[in-house]
């Protein structure tokens, strides 16, 4: 493709972005929330079309991940108390990069201004003392002011929003950057719902936080949003993917390998040829993209603007041995909208380490073993009145210490760190000994592996990759071709004309097909024809229109959206006959 035919096709997405923003504002999808205010920033409003259609995303990946793999549901809080975020480093790491204009000072993501402004694609990745150079190195200015950036600061800011639980001296809190740690704070009792058997996964669909810099692209980057996440608990020893299911299961990947070099181009493959070939590198991750990749396709993202790209190392987050995001080419641009990652152990240990509780698994051994355990049995009359209250503190310290170092006990004393202060402790207090112990098992800490989608990331893809424009019978038309088991409303009834007879089958019809479960709207304003224009604008498959002929000979006309072919239907099977088409059991054209 030529330079201008790229520039072309960027320009007609943006268009299409354009009218799509406008139409799911005119027909209910979605719009920016507290219009009647100015509206704000970030936060938008799914109107009845939208949150069907959003309601139907949740619901298929629901079926997908949680039910058809065999995984628990739950729903845990939106605000969570400081010390999970101090667990799980979110009150530390979890920060964008904020420059400030100097002059108006409006605040921009400085990741952002590079990306769109230089051939940089990921500056995400990039250490902040890079990115102020190549700021200053292109002389970028500030998107509302046109001020010169060169030389201003880039500084860490934390997206969590910071609450307060209670009154009076209240608690700190934070609401959720993330649906993730609803989990992994419940780990301790979820494991018995899972008769602590491992692999188990634990799914989760909810709203997330985080006070982005600067919002924008409608619904693509904002403050308040929904994510599908699953946690997949693995023992790293003996726990496989099933692969064979999705082995050959065609997949574009984007490596790493190919983003650093200078010709480098997604990759047409499959789930296995990447494992073997070590594209992709670890074969849970690779099994969930093999998952993830046909259903995709079944709720409608366009197979030709989506692949999988991996993470960079310096984008990668330090804990994830293998991270890819699944991407989906909006206006030119590929977003992400989903992340599948390796996270390892971190999670578990950090929340055991600060909790005091047990994250961990009793792996039961098919024998009784006989090891050399390290132990230690601490005077307490020497570390009570030396640490008082920290005295507890210490002993676990001792108990780590002699689990991962025995040779650190060979002196006169041994040395802990407590409070970033280091103590000294007689051996001979330590009561440290090596004893042969009889174990039936051991205890595990899992690793877990993590597919989280945005659901309203894919709201917009699913919008943008459906619209279409077309001409029907001389006049321009414009419809979604959403897929009918995701589309907000499944089939429009209309009596053709306000006679009192048709209006009365039109309303026993809608009765029928709503007690058949299907998503049905009565519409008897307009003509016909604009009718069927607004329908198919707000992507409903199948309408049904009852006429003079219906009251004679008891049939209807159905009419499928995207080809606009009519079908005569006897209103007695109606409802069995949309019932199998919805279900891709009866095709229209075979009716």
């Amino acid at each position: 493709m030529s330079e201008d035919d790229a520039a072309a096709d960027s320009e007609a997405s943006a268009a299409t972005s354009e009218k799509l923003v406008e139409l799911a504002k005119r027909r209910g999808y979605f719009f920016r929330t507290s219009g009647a205010y100015g509206g704000v920033g970030g936060f938008y409003t799914f109107g009845p079309q939208g949150a069907s259609l959003k309601g139907n995303l949740e619901d298929a990946w629901r079926d997908r991940f949680a039910v058809a793999e065999g995984n628990m549901e739950i729903d845990a809080p939106t605000i969570m108390h400081e010390p999970v975020f101090e667990a799980s480093g979110h009150l530390d790491g979890f920060d964008d990069m904020l420059i400030e204009c100097p002059d108006c000072e409006a605040s921009s993501r400085a990741d952002h201004l590079v990306e769109d402004n230089t051939e940089y694609e990921d500056a995400e990745s990039l250490p902040i003392p890079e990115v102020e150079a190549v700021i200053a190195e292109h002389e970028l200015v500030c998107p509302e002011c046109g001020a010169g950036l060169a030389g201003v600061a880039v500084e860490d800011f934390n997206l969590m929003f910071a609450t307060n639980i209670g009154p009076g001296d209240a608690q700190p809190g934070y609401m959720r950057p993330e649906t993730a740690q609803g989990i992994f704070v419940e780990f301790p009792r979820l494991k018995e719902y899972a008769r602590n058997q491992l692999p188990f996964g634990v799914t989760q669909i909810g709203r997330a936080y985080r006070n982005e810099i600067s919002p924008r692209r409608s619904i693509i980057r904002t403050r308040e949003f929904t994510q599908a996440e699953l946690e997949y608990f693995v023992d790293p020893e003996d726990d496989e993917p099933p692969l064979e299911r999705v082995d050959d299961v065609d997949v574009t990947l984007y490596p790493a390998s190919e983003q650093e070099a200078d010709d480098g181009a997604a990759i047409e493959t499959t789930i296995g040829e990447a494992l073997e070939e070590g594209i992709i590198g670890d074969p849970w991750v690779a099994y969930f993209l093999g998952v993830a990749k046909p259903w995709y396709a079944s709720i409608g993202v366009d197979m030709d603007r989506f692949r999988f790209r991996q993470h960079l190392s310096g984008e990668r987050a330090h804990y994830a041995a293998d991270c890819w995001d699944a991407e989906s080419e909006i206006d030119g641009n590929w977003i992400e909208i989903a992340g599948f990652a390796y996270r390892g152990d971190y999670d578990l240990s950090k929340h055991g380490e600060h909790s005091g509780d047990r994250f961990t698994v009793f792996k039961q051994y098919d024998e009784p073993q006989t090891v050399e355990r390290a132990v230690v049995d601490p005077d307490m009359s020497y570390l009570g009145p030396e640490f008082g209250g920290d005295a507890q503190a210490v002993v676990q310290k001792l108990e780590e210490l002699a689990a991962r170092d025995r040779s650190a006990f060979e002196g006169e004393t041994v040395e802990i760190d407590l409070e970033d202060e280091t103590h000294e402790i007689p051996v001979e207090k330590c009561g440290f000994a090596v004893e042969e112990q009889t174990e039936a098992g051991e205890h595990v800490t899992p690793h877990v592996v993590e597919p989280s989608f945005g659901v309203d990331r894919t709201v917009y893809t699913v919008l943008h990759h459906a619209y279409r424009e077309d001409e029907v019978g001389g006049e321009e038309r414009t419809y979604l071709e959403l897929e009918p088991e995701v589309a907000p409303t499944f089939v429009g009834v209309f009596p053709l004309q306000g006679d009192d007879e048709l209006v009365d089958e039109a309303e026993s019809i809608v009765d029928d097909l709503r007690a058949a479960g299907l998503s049905v709207t009565y519409d008897d304003s307009g003509n016909i024809g604009r009718r069927y224009r607004r329908q198919d604008e707000v992507g409903t498959p199948f309408c049904v229109t009852a006429d003079f002929e219906s009251l004679e000979d008891g049939a209807v006309t159905v009419r499928e959206r995207d080809s606009t072919e009519q079908k005569r239907v006897s209103i007695e099977e109606l409802p069995e006959t949309l019932s199998a088409v919805r279900a891709g059991e009866l095709a229209f054209e075979n009716i």
